[in-house]
């Protein structure tokens, strides 16, 4: 029996500090998923690759084709270059779930490119990012993103 409470003991701590690393490792991504939006708001090319796995695949929006990570930063360059300035709005959280060193984030995002007045439509999408871990770096390996549906009309 003392064996049995031990071993039990034992299981819960392991168990107990497993969840605090998976708790930890999701707020870490969700702090990381919002860095990614400061980095296009500043247009901070560096700071924004750096999120990206060497490895990545995606397949974003507004691409007819998937992209590599030597392609990830042409949606923001091809506004910018037309003097549009980004503007985060709402990020609104939808899932996230961690297995081992994959981690799966889902998530709305509210946005516009304003024009030299200041004026722009709201764009919102949804976005998917699959991120890999070693040890506590994480880097996107993978994603996907549409555009969110408009409110069907009464």
């Amino acid at each position: 029996m003392r064996a049995f409470l031990v071993l039990a003991c034992v299981v819960a701590t392991v168990q107990a500090a497993l969840s605090a690393d998976e708790a930890s490792d999701e707020q870490r991504l969700w702090d990381l998923e919002h860095a990614y939006w400061r980095y296009v708001e500043s247009t901070d090319l560096a700071a924004y690759l750096d999120l990206w796995h060497q490895d990545f695949v995606g397949w974003p929006s507004i691409s007819s084709a998937p992209v590599h990570k030597g392609h990830i930063t042409d949606w923001i360059t091809s506004q910018t270059s037309k003097g549009l300035v980004f503007k985060t709005g709402e990020f609104k959280p939808a899932a996230l779930k961690v297995t081992g060193d994959v981690a799966f984030v889902c998530y709305w995002i509210t946005f516009r490119w304003l024009d030299k007045e200041g004026k722009a439509a709201a764009n919102t999408l949804r976005i998917r990012h699959v991120w890999i871990g070693s040890g506590t770096n994480w880097g996107i390996i993978g994603g996907m993103s549409m555009p969110e549906p408009g409110k069907p009309k009464k």
